[in-house]
């Protein structure tokens, strides 16, 4: 018997890879749905589906027409804003027979607040940044002297965001001359005196200032279920466009696959999870932030050997996952690139 899949956030970064793992087993249906009628979901699969909004009071009501139209046995979400309203009624979903891969609502807030999760694994004694939060003008002043600015170079960006949105690094020796002609419009630099002066200007979100991590980046890809890590892929992040991974490679590095099995457990989470992490000036690593939910690049993982989204689609309509049984390639790399669809 078929598994009726529905995949929303079609025309997200990472959809088309992620529709790529779910199409390898023919005994999935994928339904693809987005807000966009250009989404690019709807010209790589047979069947799409056009949805409100996540803010949109319609959208609940239009994703359970949708399953009941389609037979849906599987919801997995690909946008960060959808994944409050699938958790909210994850219960009511589940009482008509259909699972949806997304954590706990309380769960779901902790981890996609960076101050609330923070704060919530240095008192379970697991290693941050050092940290603090900022939700004034003044407190930022006394949270970067706090970290040592400008001995130590710091960083913020707003408690909650999604990808590079808000994230600067302050640094009064980077010369302005240079970032106008050598470095991209999207540059993360900024002075601490013109960023008092945008933030003075009107009421700004919860930052978190930070120490700033100078090391390698990695994307972890795990797969939990509640709370137990049973997969932890470290990809190291060798080049970024705009925040998004586009050459890396699989690496078994044991002290971050440890580091976050105790994140995992801590958060309580569940399905398909992204947890980031950098190298610290003292080369510990240190985490940056949490994606509850599949990541843009999960796909990577399938040149190594491990479909991601296909084992969280599986494990949700009940099919027990051996962790022991899956074998990874690991040093296994990957180059990503644009294509094209015409239609």
């Amino acid at each position: 018997m078929k598994q009726k899949v529905l995949m929303t956030g079609g025309g997200a970064p990472g959809a088309a890879g992620i529709l790529k793992c779910l199409q390898q087993d023919s005994t999935i249906e994928v339904v693809v749905a987005d807000a966009s009628p250009d989404s690019v979901g709807r010209y790589l699969n047979p069947v799409f589906e056009l949805i409100p909004k996540a803010t949109d009071d319609t959208f609940i009501s239009a994703i359970e027409n949708l399953c009941q139209k389609h037979n849906i046995n599987v919801i997995l979400p690909l946008v960060t804003r959808e994944l409050f309203a699938f958790s909210e009624h994850k219960q009511a979903f589940a009482q008509k027979g259909i699972k949806v891969i997304v954590s706990a609502y309380e769960q779901l807030s902790i981890a996609n607040d960076k101050g609330k999760l923070y704060t919530q694994l240095q008192a379970a004694g697991i290693l941050t940044p050092q940290f603090s939060i900022a939700t004034t003008v003044e407190e930022l002043k006394q949270a970067v002297t706090q970290l040592g600015y400008p001995d130590k170079t710091v960083c913020f960006k707003p408690c909650v965001s999604n990808g590079m949105r808000g994230f600067r690094v302050i640094d009064d020796t980077k010369d302005e001359f240079d970032l106008l002609f050598n470095y991209k419009p999207t540059s993360e630099y900024i002075k601490l005196d013109k960023a008092i002066e945008i933030l003075s200007s009107r009421p700004f979100p919860p930052l978190l200032v930070s120490e700033y991590l100078p090391g390698e980046e990695y994307t972890i890809d795990c797969l939990a279920n509640n709370g137990n890590c049973l997969l932890a892929i470290p990809r190291l992040r060798k080049k970024m466009v705009q925040g998004i991974s586009v050459a890396g490679v699989i690496e078994n590095n044991a002290e971050i696959i440890n580091y976050c099995e105790q994140i995992i457990e801590c958060c309580q989470l569940h399905g398909p999870i992204g947890v980031q992490v950098k190298r610290a000036v003292d080369g510990t690593f240190k985490i940056l932030e949490i994606n509850p939910r599949v990541q843009g690049t999960t796909v990577a993982l399938l040149g190594a050997g491990v479909n991601l989204p296909l084992l969280a689609v599986k494990q949700e309509t009940g099919e027990t996952i051996n962790p022991d049984a899956i074998e990874v390639k690991w040093g296994t790399q990957f180059t990503r690139h644009w294509t094209e669809v015409f239609h």
